[in-house]
């Protein structure tokens, strides 16, 4: 939809909205003024299409440090979305105005009225129920209507709920070998409500996919399953009744595709977003073109951060070095920056094994991810720190905060702050619910320059897992950025996959990368047994053509006793049928030599990976060359070369 223009009727107080970053949010720079209690002021809203009007509630706070703003407009003309803050906190400076502040929004679309179903619906029969309820009917006990809104919108109505199932539901056949791409509008009468679409099938129930629905705007729910077998399903909606919240769906659509498609769509989107053409313009010392002069382009090292796992079973171990240093870019130590491989006991410190490793790191140009700085997970925690009272365990925590981030601030590209609290809890049970926000507040204050991650499983693996589904997976991002007043967090995934299901896979992604933060798959492997190989091949195809995804990393670190769940290669560094998937990838994923001649306008075009390349320019005529350096980034246009022999 492009960037919205919020100000007043002059343009003084202006902020800008962009539903290409995070939809329905207030500008990172807000400039505004607030001068008395619950004033309204009217504002309006400006695209390339459309004005119109909204109004805007701002509140003064006490000391004059906070506005509320509410954004009360919920209908819109020609669908435009809704900008719908509920509550939206700014710290004021003394001149009134506010800059590069962050806060609470929304990262998932909230619309006046849904758009048209995705591929028409697919198998999917009247998906905009512009036919009643034919082809539709209640699952459980419910009660299905067809209602119409102001702007003539016909959507659907589960009501008179008692329990979680019961909802709005349709037959359809699922057949094996396809992938299955899913997405419906859903809203509910009242507050804010998971809603997951789940599948009744004869094996049992498949979840598919989950958002956080609101009541006055649609949200988009998107979701994927891969069937095991052929046969009928039965979709339905599922959430958690409340006090019989009513669930409204709209514009539903699932389109399967072979995999033969699934394969193509990847191929396309990875020369699109993983590669850029370049123009190269040779031209002699009088700045005129020089025709069929010999041009050889070689890529030095790839873009894209891609790598594994290591542990310190790598030192001393020349054939393991040799092995790794060659192919990989980045890596994460398994073990040995833990806490409780660094102060087995309280206040006695061992670093050697994760100082050693990251002089190996360096010597090889291999970034490092830090993990972890705390691990939420009871079961990681080691006695000593168990035993210790709140306030102990407050001190402690921060000590090794700061032992380890200080120690290798600006060595480490990233950090993984407070891995798995999503799942884990012990330093909230402890310390209050606000203990993994404080925790990353405090490593951004000593090491600002390095992403910091909500490193978690199963938001990808495993749709079941209802506690780390992306609509959740985003609230906690959304809580941890609103308390530390900082936009900066990454998503981390995890990605140990059993039976990988690609298309709820690429469902989770794009739900995900509405909040336009970076996403790593940061742990990847899978434990598949005679399928690893061709599985680990569709994981690491379908994370390398997101858009989304800025980094893949393994979780395959060596030991001659076997690997955590996948290793790539034999203890004589030989690689297994995994290792060799690996390698056809890094090889399928780097530009090989590029020559040719130059044009008769002198130039040279080709299309090349992101990466760092040298390009080498000589004349027929052997009387003169010249060799540069120079990179290929994601950048919003064609790479242009001048180069003068």
């Amino acid at each position: 939809m492009g960037d919205y223009v919020v100000g007043d009727h002059s343009g003084k107080l202006n902020a800008h909205l962009s539903t290409r970053v995070v939809s329905w949010c207030l500008a990172h720079s807000v400039i505004h003024e607030c001068r008395t209690w619950g004033v309204a002021h009217e504002w309006f809203l400006k695209t390339s299409q459309v004005c119109f009007r909204t109004k805007i509630i701002y509140e003064l706070l006490h000391d004059d440090k906070l506005c509320i703003f509410s954004l009360r407009n919920r209908v819109l003309p020609s669908g435009i979305g809704i900008m719908y803050v509920h509550v939206v906190e700014i710290s004021l400076s003394s001149s009134i105005h506010v800059h590069h502040n962050f806060f609470l929004c929304h990262f998932l679309q909230c619309l006046a009225d849904p758009p048209k179903p995705q591929y028409r619906g697919g198998i999917i029969r009247n998906p905009e129920f512009n036919n009643g309820t034919k082809r539709w009917k209640p699952f459980g006990r419910s009660r299905v209507a067809v209602r119409k809104s102001e702007s003539g919108n016909r959507f659907s109505v589960a009501t008179r709920r008692t329990s979680p199932q019961q909802s709005i539901s349709q037959k359809v056949f699922l057949q094996k070998g396809l992938l299955y791409a899913f997405s419906a509008w859903v809203q509910i009468d009242r507050g804010n409500a998971a809603v997951r679409v789940v599948f009744k099938t004869s094996s049992g129930f498949i979840h598919a996919g989950e958002t956080e629905a609101k009541s006055g705007c649609w949200t988009m729910l998107k979701g994927g399953l891969t069937p095991e077998s052929s046969g009928p399903a039965e979709i339905f909606f599922e959430s958690e009744n409340r006090g019989g919240e009513e669930i409204w769906v709209d514009s539903v659509s699932l389109q399967p595709f072979t995999e033969r498609q699934w394969r193509a769509h990847q191929a396309k989107a990875i020369d699109k977003v993983r590669k850029k053409s370049v123009v190269v313009r040779v031209v002699d010392g009088e700045g005129k073109a020089v025709p069929g002069a010999s041009v050889s382009i070689q890529q030095v090292r790839p873009g894209f951060p891609f790598g594994c796992a290591i542990a310190s079973t790598i030192l001393n171990n020349p054939a393991y070095q040799n092995w790794f240093s060659s192919r990989f870019t980045v890596t994460t130590f398994e073990n040995e920056m833990k806490w409780y491989a660094t102060e087995t006991s309280p206040g006695k410190e061992d670093y050697s094994a994760a100082d050693a490793m990251l002089a190996f790191t360096k010597q090889h140009g291999i970034a490092v991810r830090g993990h972890n700085v705390l691990w939420d997970d009871p079961q990681t925690q080691m006695g000593w720190v168990k035993s210790l009272s709140a306030q102990q365990l407050r001190d402690a925590a921060q000590r090794r905060l700061n032992s380890v981030v200080s120690r290798y601030k600006g060595q480490v590209i990233a950090w993984d702050v407070v891995n798995e609290n999503m799942h884990g809890s012990f330093f909230e049970d402890k310390l209050g619910a606000d203990a993994s926000s404080i925790f990353y507040q405090k490593v951004r204050e000593v090491d600002p320059n390095a992403l910091l991650f909500l490193n978690e499983y199963n938001t990808l693996e495993y749709p079941g897992d209802l506690t780390v589904t992306p609509a959740k997976y985003l609230e906690k991002l959304q809580r941890i950025e609103a308390y530390t007043n900082h936009p900066g967090l990454a998503i981390g995934l995890e990605s140990h996959f059993g039976k990988p299901d690609l298309a709820y896979m690429r469902a989770a992604l794009d739900t995900l990368a509405r909040a336009n933060r970076p996403i790593w798959l940061t742990e990847v492997d899978v434990n598949n047994g005679t399928e690893r190989a061709r599985d680990l091949e569709g994981v690491l195809r379908e994370g390398y053509s997101h858009p989304a995804v800025k980094g893949i990393v393994m979780w395959s670190a060596w030991h001659p006793n076997g690997c955590y769940r996948m290793c790539l290669t034999d203890n004589n560094f030989k690689n297994l049928p995994a290792g060799d998937v690996v390698d056809k990838l890094i090889a399928e994923w780097k530009s090989g030599d590029v020559v040719g001649k130059t044009a008769a306008d002198g130039s040279f075009r080709t299309r090349l990976f992101h990466g760092d390349y040298e390009i080498s320019i000589s004349q027929s005529s052997g009387k003169s060359s010249s060799v540069q350096s120079f990179k290929v980034a994601d950048a919003p246009h064609k790479i242009r070369l001048k180069i003068r022999i």
